[in-house]
C-alpha cells in the first residue's frame, strides 16, 4: 500500500528564505527518486514562515530510502531543518 507523508516547516523569524531555497531544491530531486510517487511542498501565504510537504511514496521502504538520500541530507538535514522552529511530520497508510 502506498505510504503517505504529511510535513510541516515553520521556519525561525527571518529564516524562511532559507527554508523555501532548500525546499525548492529539494522537490524535484524527490519526485525523481524510486518508489516516489507524488512530492509537492506548499507555502502558507497567511504564514509565510509555515511550509506543508504531502509525500507520497510506493512504501514505507522508499520513505525511508529518500530519507538516507544525499540531497535529503544536504537540503533538509543540513540547510532547511537547522533553521527551523518546528518540524512535525504524520504518517498514513492508504485506504482501498
Amino acid at each position: 500500500m502506498p505510504y503517505v507523508v504529511s510535513a510541516t516547516w515553520t521556519a525561525e523569524p527571518g529564516q524562511e528564505a532559507v527554508v523555501l531555497d532548500a525546499i525548492e531544491k529539494l522537490a524535484p530531486l524527490s519526485r525523481t527518486e524510486p518508489g516516489n510517487r507524488f512530492y509537492q511542498a506548499y507555502q502558507d501565504p497567511a504564514e509565510p514562515s509555515v511550509f506543508r510537504l504531502f509525500e507520497i511514496y510506493d512504501d514505507e521502504e522508499a520513505y525511508a530510502a529518500h530519507g538516507a538520500s544525499v540531497h535529503f541530507k544536504e537540503l533538509a538535514l543540513e540547510q532547511a531543518i537547522p533553521v527551523l522552529a518546528h518540524r512535525e511530520r504524520a504518517f498514513y497508510e492508504t485506504i482501498g
